[in-house]
């Protein structure tokens, strides 16, 4: 594991000091952090950093993960998806299936759980645990990754009362936060710059990946890396390949994988396949949770980045994007909103045709993408890597030991 100190040359030294001295306010705390997966998704790649650095630091911090059968991930998948607004039906067996399986995996993490100083329970997989810890000392805070600025009706109806429970809850934007009557804070994820999935990477290594995927080194390549996920939106990025290719010949990959706990994954997967059957030139590719250097090698290949999801908590593939130096179109939602910034990073879309559109505009103004490069990578530096992502982490357990009372907090 690298040492926080390797990143001294790309934020400074006085960024590295600060997080020292917050983390002096810390040490010997004991901190849980519970989700429902170690691989694929962009909580688990923030956890899989974070945990090991705040260890570094002198808090003593745990991730524990919960476990489900398909049952379970099934309603979480419910819950996520009315979250993020889609219209659903809770039923009264899923509420059962959810507490059930809840109280079975507070039975293995209670001890652990009510011993805590402070617990961060990640999105509303493991939101159950805090009825099931009674006897808990510490400070439990819900972190939200999604965007749930207008959830079903439902889902928010049941999700609500367990959440008020909390003493403080994560927001990624000040759009998402809900009426709860706890302090609320404001986080932006990050990327890790030195991760495999966004060092540097030599000529050879990019180019064994082209010629694995049978890419043309000729014609310019659009790129879309995210699971497989109906609100990233993949069949409108091939509808919007379409109308490129009328005028423009380019080729489109497709690339990303499921997740342990998304079971839609293989469906959505399908019906992509489905719709790209035939064009040599649409490269659906359906990746393991571990392959960094690939999505990294295929984004560097890239002319232009696509994120055209239909609902987004942040979106760390566009965040990648931009720190390789590529200009990123994106849908107009959600955290996106906080990094693609129209005519500087790239373009916000709406539609295929919107889509079309900016992706024929850049491939006729290089200079364009060029400037867009080098204003998003720096924009990334300054706003969204992980040592000012840790540093509001701290910020904001120094801030809660202290007695924060504010209702919406930003916690730079």
């Amino acid at each position: 594991m690298r040492s926080l100190r390797e990143y001294e040359k790309i934020v400074g030294t006085a960024v590295l000091n600060q997080l020292e001295q917050l983390a002096g306010n810390l040490t010997g705390l004991k901190v849980v952090h519970v989700n429902s997966t170690k691989s694929g998704g962009g909580v688990a790649e923030i956890l899989a950093w974070m945990i090991p650095f705040m260890q570094e630091l002198g808090i003593e911090t745990a991730w524990e993960v919960i476990k489900g059968d398909g049952t379970f991930f099934n309603v979480t998948k419910t819950f996520h998806n009315g979250l993020q607004g889609q219209p659903v039906n809770l039923l009264p067996s899923q509420i059962k299936a959810y507490e059930q399986t809840s109280a079975e995996n507070a039975e293995r993490l209670r001890p652990i759980l009510e011993a805590a100083d402070m617990v961060f329970v990640h999105d509303p997989q493991p939101a159950f645990l805090l009825r099931l810890c009674p006897n808990r000392q510490g400070t439990w805070i819900w972190r939200c990754h999604i965007d749930a600025s207008h959830p079903s009706r439902s889902v928010w109806k049941y999700l609500r009362p367990l959440l008020e429970g909390y003493d403080a809850s994560i927001f990624s934007m000040a759009e998402f936060s809900k009426s709860l009557p706890h302090p609320q804070f404001l986080i932006a994820p990050s990327i890790d710059p030195l991760s495999e999935k966004n060092i540097e990477l030599k000529q050879r290594e990019k180019n064994e990946i082209r010629n694995r995927f049978s890419l043309d080194p000729k014609r310019p390549i659009l790129t879309q890396i995210s699971r497989y996920d109906r609100f990233k939106d993949p069949l409108g990025v091939i509808e919007g390949y379409r109308l490129i290719r009328k005028f423009t010949p380019v080729q489109l990959v497709l690339a990303g994988g499921g997740a342990d706990d998304d079971p839609e994954g293989a469906e959505v997967l399908r019906q992509v396949e489905e719709a790209a059957a035939g064009d040599p030139d649409i490269h659906v590719l359906s990746l393991p949770a571990d392959a960094h250097l690939t999505i990294n090698a295929l984004q560097r290949l890239s002319d232009i980045i696509i994120q055209k999801s239909t609902r987004e908590g942040f979106g760390l593939t566009v965040t990648e994007g931009l720190w390789k130096g590529k200009p990123v179109i994106g849908g107009d939602v959600g955290g996106i909103r906080l990094q693609v910034i129209n005519y500087h990073t790239g373009f916000l879309v709406n539609s295929p045709e919107g889509m079309s559109q900016r992706v024929r505009y850049l491939l006729n103004h290089q200079n364009m993408m060029q400037i867009m490069g080098i204003k998003g990578r720096e924009f990334v530096r300054e706003n969204f890597l992980l040592t000012r992502h840790l540093r509001e982490y701290l910020t904001l357990m120094v801030g809660l030991r202290r007695g924060f009372t504010d209702r919406l907090i930003a916690a730079a």
